[in-house]
């Protein structure tokens, strides 16, 4: 997500206008949108909109005084077509929606799912007005929920430098939907038999001498993880 569009807070906004330089922070994934909408030329695939909603913090470098923490809102949006299958059938629930004698009844549209983890800010980089994009858009609507993230209001105006930021997501997006399996059951168990460490349970020195030396935890391994390492031991206090 390259050159997003940094939303200040209106504290962060006059700390911009006077920063000369901008140091990259964090961020933090706060809210996602989805939305899902089947595809009417190609039956059982559906398109999932999603919008990230992120809370980026930065260091702005005013004159030579110490840098100003700012804050503010960052927006992607992305669209993907999965495939959901069909289902006709309507489904009732006992929970309740808007009265108390109502049932829910959802339609045959799969449940979408976003799993994701907090960005990686990548660069951040601040521009004046004449440089800003000529395809910036202003935010219309934002939740409130997302609002109430911030100590104070956003600001969306195109007055005073802007700062833009490029941010690396990993995140999986999937298709859920409802089916009956039928799958093979147990009753509960109890174990007949007692776990042994082997040789004196009673001895703990014994028990002891059957673990391993952690070697990587005084030396760190010089190879990748996943890589086969060379096998080290400690005995008799050398290295071998």
């Amino acid at each position: 997500m390259e050159d997003l569009r940094f939303y200040p807070t209106q504290d962060s906004q006059c700390a911009i206008d006077r920063a000369v330089s901008i140091k990259a922070g964090k961020a933090e994934l706060i809210y996602v949108y989805i939305d899902v909408e089947p595809i009417g030329f190609n039956r059982g695939f559906y398109t999932v909109d999603v919008r990230y909603y992120y809370r980026v913090t930065a260091d702005a470098f005013v004159g030579a005084v110490r840098p100003v923490e700012i804050s503010g809102l960052c927006v992607f949006d992305k669209r993907v077509i999965l495939f959901g299958s069909e289902s006709s059938a309507k489904v009732f629930s006992s929970c309740l929606d808007e009265g108390p004698d109502a049932q829910m009844r959802r339609c045959s549209v799969p449940t979408a799912v976003v799993e994701a983890v907090d960005p990686i800010v990548l660069n951040m980089k601040l521009v004046d007005v004449c440089e800003c994009h000529p395809c910036d858009c202003e935010l219309t609507e934002i939740p409130p929920c997302i609002c109430a993230c911030f100590c104070s209001d956003l600001c969306f105006g195109n007055q005073g430098k802007r700062v833009y930021v490029s941010l690396g997501q990993f995140s999986i997006i999937r298709l859920e939907r409802d089916t009956q399996l039928l799958m093979p059951i147990y009753d509960y168990c109890l174990p007949e038999k007692e776990c042994t460490c082997g040789g004196n349970e009673d001895d703990p020195c014994e028990i002891f001498r059957h673990v391993k030396f952690p070697v990587d935890e005084f030396f760190p391994p010089n190879q990748a993880p996943g890589t086969p390492a060379c096998y080290r031991e400690v005995k008799n206090g050398c290295m071998v």
